[in-house]
């Protein structure tokens, strides 16, 4: 554990009582005391308390299914739930057609087929591509452009759907564009960042995504402004957004920590200091 000196002589530059303060008066005492400890290298803890995430377009559509529609392998009768969603689905019902899709994509409760999976995304992309953006119903429509574009990614074996880059960047773009979506802005972020490239544009849509609280797209656009390899370095900056993405990755996400923890230790103690300070007007500017 650093002593009260240490920390004080990593936030050279910037006034810890009166940051402490500022970030009480946002998130509150026992938070705040997380945030500082975090950002000056004290035992681990969380920097973020999750509320990135008021928009909708960061959420998946798996949200809106969670509690209240059940896989047909859990539910009483799993013929019977397939039945039944293969009749709403050929009604030309989105959620249905959307749950099918994820399921023959994930082989979840049948046989994996991503030609299926893609036929059933198709089928909400070509019917509702002009669904109003914000409803609940549009989230299943952005992310089926969205698995539909990860198709057109890696192609489907023994298909017609082959590679096609273009066709994937048009995918991820509308569903970014017209509705916001943050996996879209991630994704094409992500594609801007490929040969021959474009980070501009990858910062651009990365940092939609990160500010809507998409946790990939938060550690993403960190480490790309902390290196400053592709974009001009903002350590301090990328430092904010590496500690954002790490308080929000799930336990499965076990990439994020190394990337967090080389660049908190190539960090300087300005850069530190500074990090701590973006990080309590971002806090404000959710709260407000």
């Amino acid at each position: 554990m650093r002593t009260s000196s240490n920390i004080r002589r990593i936030a050279t530059g910037a006034s810890l009582a009166g940051l402490a303060l500022g970030i009480c008066i946002v998130v509150g005492a026992d938070r705040a005391n997380d945030v500082i400890h975090h950002i000056l290298g004290a035992t681990p803890a969380l920097a973020f308390d999750g509320t990135t995430t008021p928009s909708t377009a960061a959420l998946s559509p798996a949200d809106g299914l969670r509690g209240s529609a059940h896989p047909p392998e859990s539910a009483p009768n799993k013929n019977s739930s397939l039945t039944a969603l293969q009749y709403a689905a050929e009604q030309g019902q989105p959620v249905a057609q959307w749950k099918l899709g994820r399921m023959y994509a994930d082989g979840d409760g049948v046989p994996r087929d991503d030609l299926r999976a893609f036929n059933y995304f198709s089928q909400i992309a070509n019917s509702h591509p002009d669904e109003a953006p914000g409803t609940p119903q549009a989230r299943f429509v952005a992310n089926a452009f969205v698995a539909l574009g990860h198709y057109y990614l890696t192609g489907i074996p023994n298909s017609k759907i082959t590679v096609d880059r273009t066709r994937a960047r048009d995918m991820f773009g509308y569903a970014a564009t017209y509705f916001g979506d943050a996996d879209a802005q991630y994704e094409l972020g992500r594609l801007y960042l490929g040969a021959p490239g474009d980070p501009h544009q990858a910062a651009r849509w990365l940092r939609l995504a990160a500010t809507k609280g998409h946790c990939r797209a938060e550690v993403a656009l960190g480490e790309m402004l902390f290196q400053g390899q592709v974009v001009p370095r903002q350590a301090a900056r990328g430092l904010m957004w590496l500690i954002l993405g790490r308080d929000c990755a799930g336990a499965d996400e076990n990439w994020v920590k190394p990337v967090y923890d080389s660049a908190f230790k190539g960090a300087s103690d300005d850069e530190r200091a500074m990090a701590l300070v973006y990080l309590e007007d971002w806090l404000k500017g959710r709260h407000d």
